[in-house]
């Protein structure tokens, strides 16, 4: 009997703690939410929402030919210029070297292109009751990485670094191929043909400029991004590595053509090294957000 009342009480400790536990998982995610909501807010706040121009084919007079028909291809005449942006996304992801294991993530995205800033909101499955919730962005020409294990203990914590802030933006415009409007010459992209597939685009940004190579497909579609120089985190420093990205999949998303899947990869002394495989599961811009 004496050993009965033991284990039940045992079991009751456990409870608690498992109970206490889930409660305090819960409070951080509600708290890590209430501060996406501020982050977000922040990005918009500095965003300009006057109302927007429109593209017009005039303005790819003086491009070099592959970015001319890229942008033939993904916008039509009339296309108003995107201001805000977001991006829902599913996939696959990993750190450390080519022997880590891939982790499912869901993420949301929210973009403003004036100025060039994002919020990016992932949740990370570690192992069934285990995630990771990670907060990158790029907000007011500064960036940022937030990692927290269940949404409470701090694994990650980096901001305004200049690597920082020129990886976040190198990130942004690789990903503006979601809202082509901002690689248009007028928000401030300058490009320079490579050659007939391959041109270079550069983006400054305050303090910060960064360039892609970007690859062009037959149909005038963007098909990778390139560049020799995107700081990556090693043992606590920043190295220069280049960095590769691939597009896929496009199709019309409210009017544009977007690529519905990619992945990104760092090429290290070793090889290639993918980290990240993702989907697009919706986009919503302007007056939809």
């Amino acid at each position: 009997m004496g050993k009965r009342r033991g284990l039940g009480v045992a079991a009751i400790a456990a409870g608690g703690i498992l109970g206490g536990a889930a409660a305090a998982v819960a409070l951080g995610t509600v708290l890590w939410h209430r501060a996406t909501t501020r982050a977000v807010k922040r990005l918009r706040l500095s965003s300009d929402i006057s109302q927007p121009a429109v593209f017009s084919t005039e303005e790819l007079r003086e491009l070099p030919d592959p970015v001319a028909r890229y942008f033939t291809f993904a916008l039509t005449p009339g296309q108003p210029f995107f201001r805000r942006a977001r991006v829902d996304q599913a996939g696959r992801f990993r750190t450390g070297d080519r022997n880590a294991p891939w982790r499912p993530f869901t993420a949301v995205e929210h973009f403003t292109t004036v100025p060039p800033g994002f919020v990016w909101d992932a949740r990370i499955r570690m192992a069934p009751l285990l995630v990771v919730r990670v907060r990158d962005g790029y907000v007011a020409g500064s960036g940022a990485v937030l990692g927290k294990l269940a949404a409470l203990v701090t694994v990650a914590d980096q901001h305004g670094r200049p690597e920082l802030n020129a990886g976040a933006l190198h990130r942004y415009l690789a990903e503006a191929l979601w809202f082509p409007t901002a690689l248009l010459p007028r928000a401030g992209v300058v490009w320079d043909a490579v050659d007939a597939r391959t041109a270079r685009a550069t983006m400054t940004d305050r303090a910060t400029a960064v360039s892609l190579e970007f690859q062009f497909g037959a149909q005038g579609e963007i098909v990778s991004a390139y560049t020799p120089r995107r700081y990556r985190e090693v043992n606590g420093a920043d190295v220069s590595t280049p960095w590769h990205c691939e597009y896929r999949r496009y199709a019309p998303v409210h009017g544009v053509m977007v690529p519905l899947e990619g992945e990104v990869a760092w090429e290290v002394p070793e090889g290639r090294l993918p980290y990240w495989h993702g989907r697009v599961l919706d986009v919503e811009y302007d007056g939809e957000l």
